[in-house]
């Protein structure tokens, strides 16, 4: 009965074993969200068979179309009211050109074989699907794993909270990055009013201030912080300069490796912006303020695309694993 049930539950074992492994020494890594999704996949089955409930893996195996159909009608529907919120832009048009890629790949390949196509463009739309079959996966993974990231416990003894920019409204803060700035005064309070506060952002070309000015602007007149206690990051004007300016000041006031800080920013942003502090080996954890809901789903879908951009290796090794019997067969003629 043991060996039986290890047998069952041994992938879901595995992928828990790195799961818990790679987040004990560092949780703000891209490859925890694919093990813990791994993980909950597996022990999805594992259940199944132990409770001979073979319906649940059947209906787990329906969910993907009928969940792909209403993430597509889903998708479609708040692009339309982001849009009229917000006017139109590409990244405000990111939910409907998503919900458009994936019916134009679940439509392709019924079309293609229905048509006959030749056998070069069955093959190319196979790449296509193995492609997008990854996408799919590590999207669903880094939503699931975001949110889990979000809601761990994290420490209160801070030295420094970076606060980061987004955009002004005149010489004020947006209700966002009001929202983000409202949040750190948050753990400033909870923290006993001892950390520094970093007001982090640069000068865009169509601002009259800074961002990291009307930060500081804002925290010491509108929620009373002292004035010595805000420190002002100017020349920023990415996420990862915003990362690399604000540890530049801390070492040199503190001295490298000699505090803890923690970076907030909007909810959506928090696990990228705890990568990248991971990548320039700044200890710091991510909080995130909340985002109107609405506007969610947009800003998400960037930070998936930001955060693929910094893991391109994998479609890299799908394009090989694609090509290798390809130029095989040609080799073999």
């Amino acid at each position: 009965m043991f060996l039986s049930l290890l047998f069952t539950y041994l992938p879901a074992l595995v992928f828990g074993f790195l799961f818990v492994r790679n987040y004990r020494k560092e949780p703000r890594q891209f490859r925890n969200a694919m093990y813990f999704l791994l993980l909950c996949l597996f022990a999805f089955w594992g259940m199944s068979i132990q409770f001979n409930m073979p319906w649940l893996f059947g209906l787990g195996i329906l969910a993907i179309p009928f969940g792909t159909i209403a993430l597509v009608v889903f998708l479609l529907a708040n692009a339309v009211v982001v849009i009229r919120r917000e006017g139109f832009s590409l990244s405000h048009a990111l939910p409907g050109l998503m919900a458009l890629a994936i019916v134009a790949v679940c439509l392709a390949g019924p079309l293609l074989v229905l048509w006959q196509a030749p056998g070069p463009v069955l093959t190319l739309y196979l790449l296509v699907l193995m492609e997008g079959s990854y996408v799919a996966f590590t999207f669903f993974a880094l939503l699931l794993y975001s949110w889990l990231y979000r809601r761990l416990p994290k420490r209160r003894d801070y030295d420094y909270i970076v606060v980061h920019g987004a955009g002004l409204s005149g010489t004020e803060p947006t209700p966002l990055l009001a929202g983000r700035l409202d949040k750190g005064v948050e753990l400033w309070k909870a923290g006993g009013c001892r950390a520094l506060m970093l007001a982090s952002g640069g000068k865009g070309p169509d601002e009259q201030v800074s961002e990291a000015q009307a930060m500081r602007t804002y925290l010491v007149d509108r929620c009373g912080v002292p004035a010595d206690a805000v420190l002002v990051e100017d020349r920023s004007s990415t996420t990862m300069e915003n990362l690399r300016n604000s540890k530049a000041i801390m070492d040199a006031r503190s001295g490298e490796d000699s505090y803890r800080a923690v970076v907030v920013t909007s909810d959506y942003h928090v696990f990228r912006a705890a990568e990248y502090a991971h990548k320039i080996g700044l200890a710091a954890d991510g909080v995130g303020s909340t985002t109107a809901r609405y506007f969610w789903p947009t800003a998400f879908i960037r930070e998936f695309v930001a955060v693929s951009n910094e893991h391109r290796w994998p479609f890299a090794v799908i394009f090989v694993l694609w090509i290798i019997p390809i130029v095989l067969s040609f080799a073999t003629r």
